[in-house]
Protein backbone atom coordinates (compact mmCIF):
# COMPACT_ATOMS: atom_id res chain seq x y z
CA UNK A 1 0.00 0.00 0.00
CA UNK A 2 3.03 2.28 0.11
CA UNK A 3 2.53 3.25 -3.54
CA UNK A 4 -0.95 4.75 -3.09
CA UNK A 5 -0.78 8.25 -4.64
CA UNK A 6 0.04 10.91 -2.07
CA UNK A 7 -2.55 13.74 -1.97
CA UNK A 8 0.10 16.07 -0.58
CA UNK A 9 2.25 16.07 -3.72
CA UNK A 10 1.90 18.79 -6.34
CA UNK A 11 2.34 16.59 -9.42
CA UNK A 12 0.78 13.10 -9.15
CA UNK A 13 2.60 11.69 -12.20
CA UNK A 14 5.61 12.25 -14.41
CA UNK A 15 3.74 14.26 -17.06
CA UNK A 16 3.29 17.31 -14.80
CA UNK A 17 0.30 18.54 -16.76
CA UNK A 18 -2.01 17.87 -13.81
CA UNK A 19 -1.55 18.99 -10.24
CA UNK A 20 -3.34 18.29 -6.97
CA UNK A 21 -4.77 21.74 -6.40
CA UNK A 22 -4.83 21.91 -2.62
CA UNK A 23 -1.03 21.98 -2.63
CA UNK A 24 -0.73 25.15 -4.74
CA UNK A 25 -3.48 27.27 -3.16
CA UNK A 26 -2.47 30.25 -1.01
CA UNK A 27 -5.63 32.39 -0.85
CA UNK A 28 -7.36 32.19 2.55
CA UNK A 29 -10.81 31.83 0.99
CA UNK A 30 -10.14 28.94 -1.44
CA UNK A 31 -10.51 25.43 -0.04
CA UNK A 32 -9.82 22.28 -2.08
CA UNK A 33 -10.14 18.64 -1.06
CA UNK A 34 -7.70 15.76 -1.46
CA UNK A 35 -6.96 14.42 -4.96
CA UNK A 36 -8.84 17.15 -6.80
CA UNK A 37 -6.73 18.03 -9.82
CA UNK A 38 -6.50 20.72 -12.45
CA UNK A 39 -5.20 19.77 -15.89
CA UNK A 40 -3.34 22.33 -18.01
CA UNK A 41 -0.57 21.61 -20.55
CA UNK A 42 1.07 24.99 -19.86
CA UNK A 43 1.14 25.47 -16.07
CA UNK A 44 -1.49 23.79 -13.88
CA UNK A 45 0.09 25.29 -10.76
CA UNK A 46 -1.05 28.76 -11.89
CA UNK A 47 -4.70 27.83 -11.24
CA UNK A 48 -5.24 30.29 -8.41
CA UNK A 49 -3.85 33.20 -10.42
CA UNK A 50 -5.28 32.33 -13.83
CA UNK A 51 -8.54 30.49 -13.14
CA UNK A 52 -10.02 32.10 -10.03
CA UNK A 53 -10.91 35.58 -11.21
CA UNK A 54 -11.68 38.75 -9.22
CA UNK A 55 -10.87 37.06 -5.94
CA UNK A 56 -10.76 39.66 -3.19
CA UNK A 57 -11.07 37.77 0.12
CA UNK A 58 -12.17 40.93 1.92
CA UNK A 59 -15.39 40.81 -0.10
CA UNK A 60 -16.40 37.85 2.05
CA UNK A 61 -17.11 35.01 -0.35
CA UNK A 62 -15.21 31.73 -0.61
CA UNK A 63 -14.63 28.94 -3.12
CA UNK A 64 -15.01 25.38 -1.87
CA UNK A 65 -14.06 22.45 -4.10
CA UNK A 66 -14.51 18.91 -2.79
CA UNK A 67 -12.40 15.78 -3.09
CA UNK A 68 -11.63 13.79 -6.26
CA UNK A 69 -12.81 16.51 -8.66
CA UNK A 70 -11.52 16.65 -12.24
CA UNK A 71 -11.11 20.20 -13.56
CA UNK A 72 -10.20 20.52 -17.22
CA UNK A 73 -7.97 23.12 -18.83
CA UNK A 74 -9.36 26.64 -19.00
CA UNK A 75 -12.11 26.26 -16.40
CA UNK A 76 -12.70 29.59 -14.65
CA UNK A 77 -14.37 30.44 -11.37
CA UNK A 78 -15.73 33.99 -11.20
CA UNK A 79 -15.80 35.36 -7.66
CA UNK A 80 -18.40 37.77 -6.34
CA UNK A 81 -16.36 40.95 -6.55
CA UNK A 82 -16.48 40.68 -10.34
CA UNK A 83 -20.02 42.04 -10.10
CA UNK A 84 -21.14 45.63 -10.57
CA UNK A 85 -23.71 47.59 -8.61
CA UNK A 86 -27.10 46.87 -10.21
CA UNK A 87 -29.46 48.54 -7.73
CA UNK A 88 -28.88 52.07 -9.03
CA UNK A 89 -29.29 53.95 -12.31
CA UNK A 90 -25.66 53.38 -13.39
CA UNK A 91 -23.60 50.22 -13.06
CA UNK A 92 -20.34 52.13 -13.59
CA UNK A 93 -17.80 51.65 -10.72
CA UNK A 94 -16.93 55.34 -10.23
CA UNK A 95 -15.47 54.71 -6.76
CA UNK A 96 -12.64 52.42 -7.90
CA UNK A 97 -11.00 55.16 -9.97
CA UNK A 98 -10.25 57.32 -6.96
CA UNK A 99 -9.90 61.06 -6.65
CA UNK A 100 -13.05 63.16 -6.35
CA UNK A 101 -15.12 60.24 -7.61
CA UNK A 102 -14.12 58.12 -4.64
CA UNK A 103 -14.92 60.98 -2.28
CA UNK A 104 -18.40 61.41 -3.70
CA UNK A 105 -19.50 57.74 -3.97
CA UNK A 106 -19.95 54.83 -1.52
CA UNK A 107 -17.18 52.22 -1.19
CA UNK A 108 -17.26 49.95 -4.21
CA UNK A 109 -17.32 46.52 -2.55
CA UNK A 110 -20.11 47.50 -0.15
CA UNK A 111 -22.51 48.05 -3.06
CA UNK A 112 -21.95 44.82 -4.95
CA UNK A 113 -24.63 42.10 -4.93
CA UNK A 114 -23.49 39.26 -2.68
CA UNK A 115 -24.13 35.80 -4.13
CA UNK A 116 -22.50 33.81 -1.33
CA UNK A 117 -19.94 31.04 -1.51
CA UNK A 118 -19.30 28.95 -4.61
CA UNK A 119 -19.41 25.27 -3.63
CA UNK A 120 -18.34 22.34 -5.81
CA UNK A 121 -19.10 18.90 -4.41
CA UNK A 122 -17.00 15.74 -4.53
CA UNK A 123 -16.23 13.68 -7.66
CA UNK A 124 -17.36 16.51 -9.94
CA UNK A 125 -16.04 16.67 -13.51
CA UNK A 126 -15.94 20.16 -15.04
CA UNK A 127 -15.25 20.20 -18.78
CA UNK A 128 -12.80 22.37 -20.68
CA UNK A 129 -13.23 26.16 -20.69
CA UNK A 130 -16.37 26.13 -18.58
CA UNK A 131 -17.19 29.17 -16.44
CA UNK A 132 -18.65 28.88 -12.94
CA UNK A 133 -20.40 32.05 -11.82
CA UNK A 134 -20.47 33.43 -8.24
CA UNK A 135 -22.51 31.63 -5.62
CA UNK A 136 -23.21 28.51 -7.70
CA UNK A 137 -23.56 25.14 -5.96
CA UNK A 138 -22.68 21.99 -7.94
CA UNK A 139 -23.62 18.72 -6.28
CA UNK A 140 -21.56 15.57 -5.76
CA UNK A 141 -20.96 13.48 -8.86
CA UNK A 142 -22.17 16.11 -11.33
CA UNK A 143 -20.70 16.54 -14.81
CA UNK A 144 -20.43 19.95 -16.48
CA UNK A 145 -20.03 19.79 -20.26
CA UNK A 146 -17.17 21.64 -21.93
CA UNK A 147 -17.66 25.34 -22.71
CA UNK A 148 -20.60 25.68 -20.32
CA UNK A 149 -21.50 28.76 -18.29
CA UNK A 150 -23.00 27.68 -14.97
CA UNK A 151 -25.23 30.39 -13.51
CA UNK A 152 -27.56 28.24 -11.37
CA UNK A 153 -27.16 25.35 -8.96
CA UNK A 154 -26.71 21.84 -10.39
CA UNK A 155 -28.05 18.86 -8.46
CA UNK A 156 -25.89 15.84 -7.54
CA UNK A 157 -25.15 13.27 -10.27
CA UNK A 158 -26.61 15.52 -12.97
CA UNK A 159 -25.09 16.12 -16.41
CA UNK A 160 -25.46 19.80 -17.32
CA UNK A 161 -24.24 21.92 -20.20
CA UNK A 162 -24.78 24.96 -22.35
CA UNK A 163 -24.81 28.74 -21.94
CA UNK A 164 -26.49 29.12 -19.58
CA UNK A 165 -25.97 25.55 -18.37
CA UNK A 166 -29.12 23.48 -17.99
CA UNK A 167 -29.64 19.94 -16.71
CA UNK A 168 -29.39 17.42 -19.53
CA UNK A 169 -30.00 14.18 -17.66
CA UNK A 170 -29.44 12.38 -14.38
CA UNK A 171 -26.48 10.05 -14.47
CA UNK A 172 -28.29 7.32 -12.53
CA UNK A 173 -31.73 6.52 -11.16
CA UNK A 174 -32.82 8.08 -7.87
CA UNK A 175 -32.15 4.95 -5.80
CA UNK A 176 -28.55 4.65 -6.99
CA UNK A 177 -27.96 8.37 -6.47
CA UNK A 178 -29.29 8.12 -2.92
CA UNK A 179 -27.03 5.15 -2.21
CA UNK A 180 -23.98 7.03 -3.51
CA UNK A 181 -24.78 10.13 -1.47
CA UNK A 182 -25.12 7.97 1.64
CA UNK A 183 -21.91 6.06 0.92
CA UNK A 184 -19.68 9.14 0.45
CA UNK A 185 -16.84 6.98 -0.85
CA UNK A 186 -14.59 10.04 -1.17
CA UNK A 187 -14.25 10.04 2.61
CA UNK A 188 -12.97 6.45 2.79
CA UNK A 189 -9.58 5.82 4.34
CA UNK A 190 -6.89 5.15 1.70
CA UNK A 191 -6.80 1.37 2.17
CA UNK A 192 -10.60 1.04 2.13
CA UNK A 193 -10.81 3.21 -0.98
CA UNK A 194 -8.13 1.12 -2.69
CA UNK A 195 -10.16 -2.05 -2.06
CA UNK A 196 -13.37 -0.34 -3.22
CA UNK A 197 -12.00 1.02 -6.52
CA UNK A 198 -13.11 -1.97 -8.66
CA UNK A 199 -16.71 -1.17 -7.68
CA UNK A 200 -16.25 2.52 -8.49
CA UNK A 201 -15.04 1.59 -11.98
CA UNK A 202 -17.51 -1.22 -12.74
CA UNK A 203 -19.92 -0.68 -15.68
CA UNK A 204 -22.42 -3.21 -14.31
CA UNK A 205 -24.59 -0.77 -12.38
CA UNK A 206 -26.92 -3.44 -11.02
CA UNK A 207 -23.98 -5.23 -9.49
CA UNK A 208 -22.71 -1.92 -8.16
CA UNK A 209 -26.13 -1.22 -6.64
CA UNK A 210 -26.02 -4.48 -4.71
CA UNK A 211 -22.44 -3.86 -3.57
CA UNK A 212 -23.37 -0.40 -2.30
CA UNK A 213 -26.30 -1.79 -0.34
CA UNK A 214 -24.10 -4.45 1.20
CA UNK A 215 -21.46 -1.89 2.13
CA UNK A 216 -24.00 0.44 3.74
CA UNK A 217 -25.54 -2.40 5.75
CA UNK A 218 -22.25 -3.29 7.44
Amino acid sequence: MNNIPNPNTVFPNEYKTSCFLKNVITAPNIFVGDYTYYDDPVDPTAFERSNVLFNWPEFGDSLYIGKFCSIASGVQFIMGSANHRISSISTYPFNVFGGAWAENTPPHLSQLPFKGDTVIGNDVWIGRDSVIMPGVKIGDGAIIAAYSVVVKDIEPYTVAGGNPARPIKKRFDEELIELLLKLQWWDFEPEKLFAFMPILCDNDLELVRQKLKQTLER
